[in-house]
């Protein structure tokens, strides 16, 4: 416990180890939070759900949060059902064949900028006729805009923007500017305030019933933004925290362990069996991985599992076993295993309790330093279109960006968010495994 503390305390004095410990353990809570909220099958559901689970996103938009930094603020999107308490119903009964039903949805708009688009959607239940359904426009200066004229059927849906005639009665505006500019301002600005869309009804049928959601898609959303497809890329960005970690540290531990393991085998039993770890050592490190692991996702499966695999198969005989190797042939030497033989211990005792445990210093740090290598290696694979195709992560993220013309098109934060969290990870990492080579190599402490 003493030598714990003792290491601790080393570790302190270099400040940009504390700092690096600090980003790894918000990166830990970040993954442990996301787990916990957003279960597996829950973030496939989020990430793969389609139009039911995204249509209420707008498309291809930045992190609510820039508004921070903007003159003119964007607006957030606005969702409504007839369902809602801002919503009021009423009807009332016309004749014996026909009943009238009116719902006002009434909103605050406190916005700069326009919407990204308007759409309305209709859910109803008739038996032989659908109603007819006329919407007007309420704007907080006191006017009133007929909008147009629906019939509702079953599922129907009325987009704003593609009514021609309601292009025409707002002299050729779009519909979502147009309905929400300053008529008394020489260009086109939003007047902010609140305002009403108002949807009168004309039922056939006493059993009929109407439902509505309107949508106003905004021009910025949530945390992260969202992309081609309307997906939240928090879900991405969050759940890409514990795979990035977990591929990282299982990668890093799994070679770095077998790695070491082997070299000591090799160096205790030596002749024929180090010769042949040798020579399998140095084969494989003309072996070229990243080519390798393309062949693998084009040829076999781009399971992110499967290529954990092969990239802990192909760096357990890396270059690490030979520096392994040069202090294993030390520390055979040393007068406490000529002990340990003399009063009878086993092969595999010496190599567990004497051997193995002299090189932990220098496998620490070495394991620290190369989880991010890990990292980044899954990233490249992702970004090269060779990621899992179920699962979100920060290098799928990038490769959907890449593939869309994120940046052609000024879409900066598609790309900036993963690739500011991949090097954030490295960092990280990068800073504790020098700090704590220093700790545990005493050559390298400063003076």
């Amino acid at each position: 416990m003493s030598k714990l503390k003792r290491t601790f305390n080393d570790i302190a004095q270099y400040p940009s180890a504390l700092i690096g410990l600090a980003i790894i353990a918000v990166l830990i809570g970040v993954a442990v939070y996301t787990v916990i909220t957003i279960p597996y099958g829950e973030a496939i559901r989020l990430w793969r759900g389609g139009e039911e689970v995204w249509g209420e996103n707008p498309r291809t938009v930045p992190p609510a949060w820039t508004n921070i930094f903007r003159s003119r603020s964007l607006p957030e999107t606005i969702v409504m059902t007839s369902d809602d308490e801002g919503v009021t119903r009423s009807r009332t009964e016309i004749s014996e064949t026909m009943w009238d039903l009116t719902l006002d949805f009434t909103f605050d708009y406190p916005f700069d900028e326009f919407p990204q688009q308007l759409i309305l959607f209709f859910t109803t239940q008739y038996e032989d006729r659908a109603p007819h359904v006329e919407l007007s426009w309420l704007t907080p200066d006191g006017r009133e805009l007929r909008v147009g004229e629906v019939t509702a059927r079953t599922a129907e849906t009325y987009r704003f923007d593609q009514d021609s005639r309601l292009v025409r009665r707002l002299d050729g505006v779009a519909p979502r500017i147009g309905l929400f500019a300053d008529p008394e301002a020489e260009d086109l600005i939003a007047l902010e305030g609140t305002y009403t869309l108002r949807i009168a009804a004309i039922l056939f049928e006493e059993e009929t019933e109407l439902d509505a959601k309107f949508v106003a898609y905004g021009q910025v959303h949530g945390l992260a933004g969202t992309d081609h497809r309307r997906r939240d890329l928090s879900v991405a960005l969050l759940w890409g925290t514990p795979i990035a970690l977990s591929f990282g540290l299982v990668a890093a531990l799994g070679s770095s362990i077998t790695t070491m393991m082997i070299a000591a085998v090799g160096v205790w039993f030596a002749g024929a069996v180090d010769e042949l770890i040798q020579r399998i050592t140095e084969v494989n490190m003309l072996l070229p991985t990243l080519p390798i692991l393309i062949m693998v996702g084009t040829f076999q499966s781009r399971s992110i599992w499967l290529m954990l695999g092969w990239i802990i198969a192909l760096s357990i005989f890396g270059a690490a076993i030979k520096q392994y190797r040069a202090i294993f042939l030390q520390v055979k030497e040393s007068p406490y295993i000529e002990a340990a033989r003399a009063y009878g211990a086993t092969s595999w005792r010496i190599i567990g309790l004497y051997l193995v445990p002299r090189i932990v210093p220098v496998l620490i740090p070495s394991l620290v330093a190369g989880i991010p290598v890990f990292v980044f290696l899954e990233a490249s694979l992702a970004v090269l279109g060779l990621g899992d195709p179920v699962l979100p992560t920060w290098g799928k993220l990038i490769n959907d960006a890449n593939q869309n013309g994120a940046l052609y098109n000024q879409l900066y934060y598609w790309v900036l968010q993963p690739a500011a969290l991949l090097m954030l990870a490295g960092l990280a990492f990068a800073m504790v495994g020098f700090a704590l080579d220093r700790v545990f190599n005493p050559r390298l402490r400063e003076v």
